[in-house]
């Protein structure tokens, strides 16, 4: 199947304060561009992200996600990062399990510095996920199908 090249995909990108979202800052800094369609969602430690996070971005219409952590051995919380990852493996293999694609989930590790990087990695997710076409779970909202709630 050959990709739509008018496909935008949307991915969001769960990022710890530290590194994470700060390579992402770093990024803008250096006016490193990486796609407009990333929404990054900040969280406190990678190692605070819970598998349902990571459905229910897949549920609510999230081509691809992937997380954004400290480098290995560097985490702010110790081992945080090493709890995200082995998460995220849990969640690619609940994915599998409905049909979808693991390769739409992904972890990258970065330091605050690295803002090439981060924007190397959006831009190559993105790819990735065009590649892979929209999220299949992915329904429009059935504008011809809503009635508004009566008022009286």
């Amino acid at each position: 199947m050959k990709p739509d090249p008018s496909f935008t995909p949307e991915i969001t990108v769960f990022a710890c304060i530290y590194c994470g979202y700060m390579a992402a800052d770093t990024a803008g800094s250096l006016r490193n561009e990486y796609p407009a369609s990333i929404k990054i969602v900040r969280l406190p430690c990678t190692g605070k992200t819970d598998i349902q996070y990571l459905l229910d971005a897949f549920e609510q219409g999230a081509d691809g996600v992937y997380i954004v952590a400290c480098s290995l051995g560097n985490c702010h919380h110790e081992h945080g990062n090493e709890r995200g990852y082995a998460r995220m493996l849990q969640a690619r293999k609940i994915l599998e399990s409905i049909g979808l694609e693991p390769e739409r989930l992904d972890m990258f590790f970065v330091s605050g510095g690295m803002g090439a990087s981060f924007a190397q990695y959006a831009q190559e997710m993105t790819e990735r996920i065009r590649q892979l076409g929209p999220n299949p779970l992915k329904r429009p909202f059935p504008i011809a199908d809503f009635e508004p709630h009566p008022t009286s």
